[in-house]
């Protein structure tokens, strides 16, 4: 698409100080072409990264293991499948209350980049062994 753009030379003779800056370029010279084409392959790689990190971030189930001691995060990914992450209870940290969240619950673990985030139309089965356990906000 960025090869169709012709060139198409700007006529100074109409060109005065109020003309708008776009009708002053050439969209057709090669360097603008060029550097159309590079910003479009940079805003939508940067895009799909966002949406490829926001995808594994998101939790899909979080599990209390037999014994209380770990917590199985089950994420999405980007192709469909299940990713899954046991992780001491004790390297979990919860950001905000339960009660007071509205659209999502940031669960912070220790050694991670980013927040793994909890959906709260989810449904939680137990709520008070939640917050008595994932839902607490540790100090590291």
């Amino acid at each position: 698409m960025i090869q169709t753009l012709k060139d198409a030379p700007v006529d100074t003779s109409t060109v005065d100080e109020n003309t708008p800056w776009f009708r002053k370029i050439n969209l057709g010279e090669n360097k603008y072409k060029n550097t159309l084409g590079a910003v479009a392959l940079l805003v939508g790689t940067g895009s799909l990264g966002m949406i490829w990190m926001y995808t594994l971030r998101s939790v899909r189930f979080l599990i209390l293991n037999k014994g209380g001691r770990h917590l199985t995060f089950v994420t999405y990914t980007p192709f469909g499948k299940n990713r899954i992450m046991k992780v001491p209870i004790e390297n979990v940290c919860c950001k905000e209350d339960r009660k007071l969240a509205k659209v999502q619950l940031p669960l912070k673990v220790k050694n991670t980049a980013m927040h793994y985030m909890v959906d709260m139309r989810g449904e939680f089965k137990n709520p008070l062994l939640f917050d008595s356990t994932a839902g607490l906000s540790r100090k590291w």
